[in-house]
This record gives C-alpha cells, structure tokens and sequence, in this order.
C-alpha cells in the first residue's frame, strides 16, 4: 500500500535566496520542506518535516566540488546512509540520466528525462531576451524514474510557471517499492535540474 496520496506536489518559494520548496500531497498535507545551502563548498540539502524547520530528517549531501559524475548521498537523522543519487555526466549532455543506488551502492534504479529535445529547445528560447522569461509556459521537461528492469515506477513533471517552480510527481505502479528512498531521489534530481527552465 502507497505511504502517499498522489500526486505530489513540489513548490519553490520565490522569496528566498536559497533553493528551498515544500512538498505536500493531493490533500494539501506537507510532507517535507527541502532547503539548499548556499555559500558551501560542497552541495548540502537539508529535509525537514515542515516550514519552521524544527525537525531534521534527511541531509543531503554531494562528494564533489565540480559537476563531474557527482554522487549525492542520502542519510537519516541519526546519520544512516539511505541512498545515493549519481548524476551521469556524460549522457546528461543530451539527455539527464541519475543512477540510483541503495545504502550498499547497489544501483537499482534509474531517473531518465522523457524528452531531450525539451531540453535543448530550452536552452535556446532560454537564452532570447524577454522571450526567454516565457519559456517555463512552453518548454516542461518530465522525468521516469524506472527500475533496472525498465518498468516505470514514477513520473516527475515540471508544471507551466513562469519561475519554474511547480513540480508534479505521479506514481505510476501499484507494486510496493521503497517510495521515500525513491521521492528522496527526485528531491536531489529536480533540485539539480530545476536551473534549466
């Protein structure tokens, strides 16, 4: 049985100097609110259970310092390795792809960008004076987080905005997967992605 209401809901807040959004659920209920540090050396999430920030749950943090093969690991707040999330590089110029891998760095699942040609229409009409600020209404990359096998599992959607700050996650199975792991790892993706329109 899903521990969710689907879809999800990712929201950024416009207000912030930081990378931060709430995340809630069909019925409005906040699941978690992720922050991004900024001025660190190193790419460092934190994952609350609400706005006031109160109560850690997740941190979220990169093994790099440049965007090469970067490794983002996922551990509790007793410090337990969950997850981590590996941005491939070379594939990720034409198409983003992440692996995802358990606490045994064991990659079992993968997130893929549905549509590359999105992303290349993008980064054209991105950078257009004036008509590149319109380009979030026309141009929405979604994402497929699937097994090794190739089943999709969920589907991440980037919603018409002209911030680009709302994003829709749809599961797509009925089986039983580790769903916090897993919407964990489209936190770290979009998180990355979310830059590009």
């Amino acid at each position: 049985m899903s521990q969710y209401n689907y879809p999800l809901h990712f929201k950024f807040r416009i207000s912030t100097f930081s990378n931060d959004f709430e995340a809630t659920d069909s019925l409005g209920n906040t699941l978690f609110y992720v922050r991004e540090k900024i001025l660190t050396w190193r790419d460092q999430m934190k994952v609350y259970s609400n706005g006031t920030k109160d109560e850690l749950l997740y941190e979220i943090k990169s093994n790099k310092l440049i965007d090469f093969q970067q490794t983002f690991a996922i551990t509790n707040s007793q410090g337990d390795m969950v997850g981590k999330v590996r941005r491939k590089t070379i594939s990720s110029l034409w198409k983003s792809t992440f692996k995802v891998m358990d606490a045994s760095d064991s990659h079992d699942y993968t997130i893929k960008e549905k549509n590359a040609f999105v992303k290349m229409w993008d980064g054209v009409f991105g950078e257009i004076p004036i008509i590149g600020m319109l380009s979030g209404y026309v141009f929405n990359p979604s994402y497929i987080l699937s097994s090794t096998a190739g089943e999709p599992l969920f589907e991440l959607k980037k919603e018409p905005s002209f911030f680009g700050r709302k994003f829709t996650v749809d599961k797509l199975t009925s089986n039983d997967v580790d769903e916090e792991r897993l919407i964990l790892s489209l936190v770290v993706m979009v998180l990355i992605e979310r830059s590009r329109g």
